[in-house]
Parts: C-alpha cells; structure tokens; sequence
C-alpha cells in the first residue's frame, strides 16, 4: 500500500477548501453573479442606465461603456432598465449570464425633463407653451453660437443670423412686442447672461428651453414679456471616467455674389449718365470696348473664409462627486477681407454631495474673445470704379486721379480694409455657486449665488495715407474700455408630494435679488510725431474724452404651484412681484400672475382609441412686463454746457430731456390655447399651439413743445402704446421606419404670426427705417404692422415726352437734363391732385412674414447617418437699400449689371429707369422700386456622419468615434436681387454682412 504523506494531505486539502469555498459561500446566500451591457436601437451603449432587480433595492448603473455587473439571488430574475428619454423595460434573466438589452426611445419625448423657471417638471406635466432643443446632434453644425444652431427648430421663434465673425443672432418669440428691446431674456445654468450667445461653447450646451407663452414666462415677471431662453450646460456623470475630443474645420463663402459692372459696362453707362445730362463724356472712355473688364473689385473684397473649432471635455463621477470641464477654442476667418474672430472658453461644472440631504454644486464660464476689422463698408466695394486698379505700380494702394466728374471719389475699399486695425477684446466670467437642502422629506431649499463680469476694450487705429488724391493727412487712435458687473443671488423652497388620494403638488416660493453697475470711458486723438508709438499721449491733436456709467437693480418675490389629480387634470398657478430700480417712487412695483390649465385626455376611461395614443389640452394666461427701457426714463437727463458769462467761460447743467415720474412697466398680456398629441403608436408626435399677445402700456415717445424749453428731438417715453401679436404654432414629429439597422425620422415646423399696432397716442406716426439725412423709408402707424415700409409707387417707366405731358406733374424744369423726361419712373398721383409730392407716398411693403417653416429628415443605417434640414420664411418684404447707391445711375460711382437693362429709348425698359447724372426726376425716392420678395427656401443643414465600429480596430484606441461632413446654407432658393434674403429684423438690407455658405469636416472621439 502507498502511502501519502500528511504534509501533501494538507496542502491538497487547503486547496481545496480554496477553491470550493466562494461556491459554497454563493450557494449560502443564494447570490449569482448577473453581467450585461444595455445600448441604444442603434447598438450604441447608454452609459448611465439603472438596472434594478424588480422589487428589490438592489440596483446599479451602467458604466461608459453600458455595461453593467449584479450579484442576483437566484438564475431567476426580472430586471427593470431605465434610461432618461427611453422606455423602461423589464427582462426576464432566465438563468442567462449575461445579457444584452435594448431601449427604445420615447418617441415623443413624454418621460424628459424640462428646464422651466426655477424648477423642472416632466414634458407629459406641462401646462404651458415651451419649446426644447436638444443640442446633441446640432453641435456638428459649422455655426459659430447656438443661436444660429437653432434657427427654424422652434415653433414661433424667429431667429436672424448674421455673417459676420462674432456678431449675435437676433430672436423674436412671437412676434415684436414693442417698439423698444423685443430680445428675450437668456438664462445660462440658472443666471441671466447679460453677454451674448457667442460666449458660449456649443458643445458644452446639454440642452434649450425656451418659454413662450405667459403662463411659462410669468415667473420672470418683469424681464418675461419677450420670451424666456433657458440653457443648460453639461454636468457630470456617475459612471466611468471619460475624456472627449471634438474637431471641426471648413471653408465659407458667400451665398451669392453680387455681379456688377466690368471696366468697358462700366464706361458706356458712363458715357450715357454724362450725355443724357448735357455734360461732355469722358475722352478716357471714348472707346468702352477697348477696356475690358478691368478691375474686379467685389471679389477681391470677397475673399474664402475658413475656421476651426476645438473642444476638450472630461466628465466624471460618482456617487459622491462629478466634474464636467470643458476647454474650447474657436478661430474664424471671415469672408471679407480683415474680419476675423477668436475664441477661447473654459467650463466647469461641479456637483459635490455631501450626505444625502445636503449637496452644492457650480457653474462656472470664463470666455475670452477677440474681434478684428478693418473698414468694414461692402458698398465701397460695390461702387468702386473697375476702371481703376487696386495698386499702382510702385506698390502703393491707388485712389482716384482727376476731376471727380470722371473718376469720382471712392476711398480704396481693400486699402481702407488692410490698414485699419478695429479690434474688440473681451474677457467675461460668468458663474455661480449653489445648495440644495432636503428635509422634512418633501421639503427642498436651494440656494444660489452667482455673478457676471464683462470687461471690453476697443481699440482703432487709422495711419495716414496718401493715395493719389485721395488723403487722410493725420493718423487716428481711438480707444475705449467698459464693464458691466452683475451680481445675483435667488433662493428658492420647494415642497413636492404625491398624496394618496392620486393629488400630486409641487409648489415653490423664492426671492430673487439682481444688481448691475456699467462704466464706459474713452478717449481719441489724431496728428502723431511718431505713428510707430500708437498710444494717446503720444498724439498732437486736442484730445477727445468721454465717460459715463449706469446701475440697475431688481428685486423679487415669487410662487408657483403645479397640481395634478391623477394625471388626468393639471393646474398651474404663478405670481410674481417685482421692484426695480429703472421706475419712479410711484411706480417702482409690479404684480404679474398666470394661470394654466391641462386635460390629458387620453387617461380617461372613457378615451378609448386605436389611433390616438395621448392627448392634452391646455390652456394658459398671464402678464409679463418688460423693465428694458433704459435706466433713468422717470427723471431728466442734463448735459453739461460752457457759456460765456462777463468774458469768462462758466459751466453749467442744462436738463435737456422733460422727466417723467410716471413711467411704468410695459404689461404684456397673453392668451395660450394647445393640444399635445401621439398617433399610432406614438409614430407621429402633434403640438399645436394658438396664442394673442396684447403688449399694453407701450413706451412711445411723448410729444414736447418747444415752448417748454426742453427738446423736442430727445424726448421722455409715455405708456400710451398696445401692439397686438396673434398667431398658430405647429410641430410633427414622425419615426416613419423604425427598423433594427434602418430608421428614418422626421421633423415639421410651422410658425405664423400677425402683427398690429392697436393704438400709437395719437393718429401721428412714429418715422423709422432712417437710410440718411432725412431720408427714412418704415414708419409705425396705427392700424398697420410695425416698420411698414412708406414711400412712392413706381407705375412703370414714361417712355415719351406725350406721356409725361398727360401725367401729374413730378418734376418741372426746361429740358431733360433738370426735369422730369422719357425714362424716368412714373410714380402715382394716389391723391389725384395733379402734383406728385409727399403725399403720394403710401404703405408699399411689410418686413413680416407671413410664416416661417423648417423640414428636417434624419436617416440612420447602421453606423452611418444622414440628416438633410430645410428652412424658410414666406410673404416678408425687404427694402434693398443697396440698390438706392448700385442703381442710381447718377453720379460717378460703379454700378450692378441690372442698370444693363436700363431705359435708353421708347420701349427698351419699364422697370429700371434711364442714366442721367444728378437724378433730376429724382428716381432714386424711396418707393416700391426697391421693394422686394423676401421669401426664401434654404437647404440650411446637411450632415453626413458615420460612427467607426471600434470592434474592427486590431487594437482599441477610444470607446468611440464619429466622423461628419456638414454643410451649412448650402443653396437658398429665392426672387431676392441682393447678397442674402436674411437681412436685419426691419427689413431693410444696407450693406449687412452676408449670410455664409460652410462646408466642414469634423471628428468626435471619446475615450
């Protein structure tokens, strides 16, 4: 018999014991170990999901990469799997190890949260009007801020952009309002941004909210009356650590070029101005042929834009602590020559919990931005003669040789833009600190400080120049600095609680305090020693300075209460009470209440569809104000004046603007009527909005006699105006195919809205729409939208001298070279009184569109994506005031290829009328010849991206990674002669910054 020694029989033993031990341990407390991975309908992972085994409280949450690990009981289990915007689902684990399960998204969006004032509620809960952006996907497009991200995807926001390197969009929520501040009031992380939208990095945005109607916008009270725009920037998450990178680069131009005339065009319409007004041509020009196209100065002007943007995030978290930080840098070359913008911002974004009941948290944005410009005049540009070149041949940039007559007097638009230096620079901090105490269980109390810096300095410089004849003798520096300081501190009580009986309650009481302090000062000099010491004291020249400062405060008091009963019937009430500082003792204070109220039908027992999946009805009501009318409106305004008094200079203060104690608030009322609904199985998603919007109280300006001393030019405003905005807002979403691999979505919005103004105090109008020195072509008028456009009727083109004989007179004289002559325009005699003068003028155009709409589509097939979106705006008129300069036909300035159809004898042109120098029937009067169709459809948006599968990667570099190609403003279709249909919010288009066209390449990678 072999025997075994006792030593091997105790290691084996203790080996054993090892390795039987974690199953015998297992099978004691029954647990298993359970391991998964949760993604999306498109296999893309979900970090951040709950998975809970149903009934239990043992739970966990997916880490980055959507996997997820669980100690179970039993091989028998059901799971519960959340995700924020997903379907929860329930799997049976059925003794599987290991599983992998899909979410599907909620197609409307029903379960999201939404960002409101001073709270959030879910997007099924809603009484009110509001719209929400996500910006997940927007951030791919080439745009420089948000705003521009967003145009046409709300219903009822109008959003304007504008070419120009660094410069803001414009909103308009439902309408203008007023005809003072119609901008909405920005809410950033809970703080109001008084800066503007390019401080922000799009990438760094979660998501927008933006409150249209009162009911959502009462709990700002007196800064609500515009419309509300919430954002909210990214946080930390619980889950794995992760580091991303996104990069884009592309190249702009201009949509549409203008064509104008080339060098030889260009002589014989000058021969033609010169002949048709008896003076004698010019001999250079004697053979127009021979002169070729000369210079083309527009697309020298004009030149390829391009721009990079960078963002650095890293995010991370746990249940203790997450961090969200940020580095972004942003560099643009516009497409005219010297305009350039840079960018730089870091965010960070904390959330610190300190035991359950008690957590803080910040949000914190340091910007730092430089604008540069030369002389930014695109109309030079335009007019600049193609007979002369943009350098002479020793290198110096050329002006004009001659009498004017024949070479005229434009200043060299590419010199004037390479040797000015106008440069802006900003540093702006934007943060606040908050905390959030839980107690008694339904009790939350939060707290928040924040505060805004905005430090800007300018600064211009203008050498001086000799070219040609054209001389600017001294050099000139001009520069100035402000700042703007904003403190805020909001605290606010919330108490939630779902009673037994199916009463859900959620009512928050708070204050809000918010101060301003603005200082500007500059200074300017010109004539140096030495224009190699750029500086103010270094200049010879009296030295010109300026300084002012301002400061505002408001402070406030505030409650809302949200009430459901069983899901079925909400009401929401809000009052808020505002004191500002911008008011008279009188009027210092202002109460604005709301009320909403909400059916969901579709929980009814009695609603029983096969079609109609939900269905809300809401409807809503409430005053907002709007404090932005300047900050001493109740008192007068004094300047300070040296007179001469017994031969010695004395100074004195002299109130030049008559006070008025009794200004107040401008009340907008609001009347919101809506329907939310999913069909067929929540494939298509409705919400349809109808509103009218009195703004009461408008500031108007007052009249002042001059018999009362003070001026009758810079006047007090009185609250003696209404507007009225009444309009229909609609929006469908539909998942048209929804399939495993393939899936193609698609969004529709329609806004509408009609504006009047009710009462202007007094049958006089305000004259707006100023091009000049006595020269405006808007007014706003009782009766008419606002900004109408007010001028002559163009009735054709008088083409003999019978014609002009039997028509009302317009211009008298001895021959056709000082009078009204065959080829000049016929404009109306609308009062029949035989003499065309200013009362022939009438309402020749309305910058309002009759609606704006937006279509996108968005096909998915398996890691590649396209998504195509279309926007446009229908029945606004546009003035085109560059055609007052481009086809005047009357000095010795160059002009468009349209003056190439121009009158030149009995039937050759009834629309654009002969050349002649001096205008004698002065054709160029602001009247319909300039009024033009604005309407336009754009291909706004085209984005192709595709994910890289990271599994086919020999080694894995990064959890993910997506490339794109985008195009932004890729072709507008549209009737508009001038450079871009998106012109200014009046309407009228002189020498604005052109719309771009950007083709980008970007990269997203996340490790």
């Amino acid at each position: 018999m072999k025997i075994v020694s006792f030593n091997r029989v105790k290691k084996s033993l203790l080996l054993l014991t090892f390795l039987v031990t974690p199953f015998l341990i297992m099978a004691q407390t029954g647990k298993i170990k359970l391991s998964g991975k949760v993604l999306d309908e498109t296999n893309k992972p979900l970090p951040g999901a709950t998975v809970l085994i149903k009934n239990t409280n043992s739970s966990t949450i997916t880490d980055f990469d959507g996997t997820f690990n669980l100690m179970v009981s039993d091989k028998k289990n059901v799971l519960v799997i959340s995700y924020m915007g997903y379907k929860p689902k329930e799997v049976e684990t059925s003794g599987k190890e290991f599983l992998e399960i899909k979410l599907q998204q909620e197609s409307n969006t029903l379960s999201d949260v939404v960002v409101i004032g001073y709270g959030q509620v879910k997007s099924k809960d809603l009484t009110g009007s509001i719209s929400t952006i996500k910006l997940t996907d927007l951030s791919k497009q080439p745009v420089a801020n948000v705003g521009d991200a967003i145009q046409g995807r709300a219903a009822g926001v109008q959003v304007i952009t504008s070419g120009k390197p660094g410069d803001n969009p414009t909103f308009r929520i439902r309408g203008t309002g007023t005809i003072g501040n119609n901008d909405p009031l920005i809410v950033v992380d809970g703080m109001p941004l008084t800066g503007g939208l390019n401080q922000i990095n799009m990438n760094d945005v979660e998501s927008m909210q933006i409150l249209k109607d009162a009911s959502s916008t009462a709990i700002y009270g007196a800064r609500g009356a515009n419309g509300v725009v919430i954002i909210s920037t990214k946080r930390g998450s619980v889950g794995k650590s992760s580091l991303t990178f996104d990069f884009s680069t592309g190249v702009s131009e201009a949509t549409d070029m203008l064509e104008v005339l080339n060098a030889s065009q260009f002589a014989s319409l000058h021969n033609d101005i010169l002949n048709n007004a008896g003076l004698t041509p010019n001999p250079d020009f004697q053979n127009p042929a021979s002169l070729g196209k000369g210079t083309d100065w527009v697309n020298a002007y004009f030149n390829t834009g391009h721009q990079n943007n960078y963002t650095l995030a890293y995010t991370t978290g746990n249940e203790k602590s997450k961090v969200y930080t940020s580095v972004n840098v942003f560099d643009q070359k516009g497409i005219i020559l010297n305009t350039d913008y840079k960018r730089y911002v870091l965010q960070f974004n904390s959330d610190t919990k300190i035991s359950d009941n008690l957590k803080f948290g910040n949000s914190l944005k340091l910007n730092h931005d430089v604008k540069t410009q030369g002389d930014v005049n695109i109309g030079n540009a335009l007019l600049s003669l193609p007979t002369q070149p943009i350098y002479r041949d020793n290198g110096n940039f050329s002006g004009p040789i001659g009498q004017p007559l024949y070479s005229g007097n434009q200043d060299n638009p590419i010199g004037k833009a390479t040797i000015v230096d106008n440069t802006t620079k900003g540093y702006n901090i934007q943060g606040n600190i908050f905390s959030e105490l839980t107690f008694l269980k339904n009790f939350k109390f939060k707290t928040i400080l924040g505060a805004e810096a905005n430090f800007w300095k300018t600064r211009t410089w203008v050498p001086s120049y000799a070219w040609d004849t054209n001389i600017g003798p001294n050099a000139f520096l001009s520069e100035s600095s402000n700042q703007a300081i904003t403190l805020l501190w909001d605290n606010t009580l919330t108490f939630q609680k779902k009673f037994d009986n199916g009463i859900n309650l959620t009512a928050v009481v708070g204050t809000s305090a918010q101060e301003n302090k603005f200082e500007y000062i500059s200074g300017s000099i010109q004539k140096f020693a030495s224009e190699n010491t750029q500086t103010l004291n270094n200049g010879i020249n009296q030295a010109t300075l300026h300084g002012s400062g301002s400061e505002w405060a408001i402070f406030s008091t505030f409650a809302r209460g949200n009430f459901d009963y069983k899901n079925k019937y909400y009401l929401t009430a809000t009052v808020r009470r505002d004191g500002s500082s911008r008011f008279g003792q009188g009027n210092k204070y202002g109460t604005f209440p709301s009320g909403s109220l909400a059916w969901r039908v579709s929980n009814e027992d009695f609603f029983k569809s096969k079609v109609v999946n939900y269905l809300k009805l809401r409807f809503g009501y409430g005053i907002t104000g709007n404090q932005e009318i300047g900050n001493y409106s109740f008192s007068s305004n004094y300047n300070t004046y040296l007179y001469n008094f017994n031969g010695a200079f004395v100074s004195a203060a002299i109130p030049t603007v008559l006070p008025n104690s009794n200004v107040k608030w401008e009340a907008q009322e609001q009347y919101n009527i809506g329907l939310d609904a999913t069909l067929f199985d929540d494939r298509i998603n409705v919400t349809l909005d109808a509103y009218v919007k009195n703004t009461n109280d408008m500031l108007v300006p007052q009249s002042v006699p001059v018999t009362s001393g003070y001026s009758d030019i810079y006047v007090p405003y009185i609250n003696a105006g209404k507007i009225q905005n009444k309009g229909i807002e609609l929006v469908i979403n539909t998942k048209n195919i929804k399939k495993d691999k393939f899936s193609w979505t698609t969004d529709f919005v329609f806004s509408m809205n009609r504006n009047k103004v009710i009462d202007l105090n007094g049958d006089a109008p305000l004259i707006t729409g100023g091009l000049g020195l006595n020269y405006n072509v808007s007014r706003i008028q009782e009766g008419y939208p606002i900004n109408v456009f007010y001028g002559f009727v163009q009735d054709g083109i008088f083409q003999t001298q019978t014609e002009v004989n039997n028509h009302a007179v317009q211009v008298q004289g001895t021959s056709s070279s000082n009078s009204t002559s065959p080829g000049d325009i016929r404009f109306k005699d609308l009062n029949n009184d035989g003499l065309i003068t200013d009362a022939d003028r009438t309402f020749i155009g309305n910058p309002n569109p009759n609606f704006t709409a937006s279509l996108n589509n968005t096909i998915t097939y398996g890691n590649l994506s396209l998504s195509v979106y279309l926007q446009g705006v229908n029945g606004n008129d546009i003035f085109n005031a560059n055609r007052l300069y481009t086809e005047s036909m009357s000095i010795t300035t160059n002009q468009s290829a349209a003056v190439l159809n121009r009158w030149t004898a009995p039937g050759t042109s009834n629309t654009i009328p002969r050349a002649v120098y001096g205008d004698p029937n002065n054709n160029n009067r602001g009247s319909s010849r300039y009024i033009e169709d604005g309407s336009y459809m754009r291909i706004k948006n085209v984005t192709l991206s595709y994910n890289i599968p990271v599994n086919l990667l020999s080694k894995k570099i990064f959890d993910y990674a997506k490339i794109y190609v985008s195009g932004q403003n890729l072709f507008t279709f549209t009737k508009y002669t001038g450079f871009d249909p998106e012109v200014s919010s009046n309407g009228i288009d002189n020498n604005i910054y052109p719309v771009t066209r950007t083709l980008s390449l970007g990269l997203n990678v996340g490790f």
